[in-house]
């Protein structure tokens, strides 16, 4: 029987722990807090995911040491821009045979390093052990249960075929990838479209401009793959359009939540504090935006996003400035 140990016990990580020990993989958690634990050891996961049973198979604890023990498959689940400081605690932890996969979808601060290139230098990791998870794959959903795809990413095929192994099951069905890159950044900057979405929906806005926000969102993410070396199809497929479709239009998406709130006229602080929850694409855009920069690579909507972060336009300011850009053609790419 396939070992797996998820680090971090969010929805995201929560679920996936649900669908690996659904196919049969035996799976520990870890939880910085106790009474997260106890949950979890009780069957449910209150905080996160309120109101659905946890399969058997599933233990946690708050003990690192013991949680990655014996591990094949070691999950990382933490928000993005805590990984460096949790990964430099469980380094040296982690089995030096086991597949490393990250949920997580965000750009550094900083860095502007990937999650991957993260886990690399600090984790020491080697890249054919290194895996990205990414897809339409809203938690609660996968929770419950809802058929639904994804893909998994390493530039090794057998790591990348193990880690499917360990997850397949009748209603998740894991596609192998090669394109770590294109993976990665279609996960990141959705969360960011996403808001610009989330905004125009607030400010009451109809689906021809939500339409147009996702797409034009879609070429500005093929555009800076295309910078970074990755495979244009790649976001023609779950872990590009297939999320960002997923992620902008569904009320389970907290990037797309928390950007109503900010088009309804909520400042960031504001919806932090209403929601108790940052969205990883207020996180994300500015590093996005600065990766976009160094590559010489122009990104409108994400800027546009920063630009309402940081309260220096309000959400009409943002979309009148995307309006009124000068004409081009749509196959433009620079």
């Amino acid at each position: 029987m396939t070992r797996a140990t998820v680090l971090g016990t969010g929805s995201w990580g929560t679920a996936f722990a649900a669908t690996m020990a659904d196919a049969g993989t035996e799976v520990t958690m870890w939880a910085r807090r106790r009474e997260v634990v106890e949950q979890i050891n009780r069957g449910t996961n209150e905080d996160y995911l309120a109101g659905i049973a946890l399969p058997q198979g599933i233990r946690a604890t708050t003990d690192a040491v013991e949680a990655l023990a014996g591990a094949d498959v070691v999950v990382l689940a933490v928000p993005s821009q805590t990984l460096r400081d949790n990964l430099a605690g469980w380094a040296d932890l982690i089995p030096e045979t086991a597949a490393v996969a990250s949920l997580m979808k965000g750009i550094e601060l900083g860095t502007t390093k990937r999650m991957s290139e993260v886990i690399a230098e600090v984790g020491r990791i080697q890249t054919q052990r290194i895996v990205v998870v990414s897809g339409p794959n809203l938690a609660r959903e996968i929770a419950e249960r809802h058929p639904a795809a994804s893909v998994v990413a390493c530039t090794d095929e057998s790591t990348a075929e193990q880690v499917a192994a360990a997850c397949a099951t009748p209603w998740f069905r894991p596609y192998t990838h090669d394109d770590v890159i294109g993976i990665e950044l279609g996960g990141a900057v959705k969360n960011v479209v996403a808001l610009a979405v989330g905004m125009a929906e607030g400010m009451g806005m109809g689906d021809n401009s939500k339409a147009s926000l996702i797409t034009r969102g879609l070429a500005e993410t093929a555009r800076l793959g295309a910078a970074l070396g990755a495979d244009p199809a790649t976001l023609m497929g779950l872990a590009g359009v297939g999320d960002l479709i997923a992620t902008c239009m569904s009320p389970l998406s907290r990037n797309r939540t928390f950007g109503v709130n900010l088009g309804r006229g909520m400042r960031v602080e504001e919806v932090v504090t209403v929601t108790r929850q940052t969205a990883e694409g207020v996180k994300s855009c500015q590093s996005i935006l600065q990766l976009a920069r160094d590559h010489g690579v122009d990104m409108p909507i994400v800027e546009a996003v920063v630009g309402v972060v940081r309260s220096e336009v309000t959400p009409r300011e943002m979309v009148t400035a995307l309006m009124t850009r000068s004409l081009k053609s749509e196959g433009t790419q620079r």
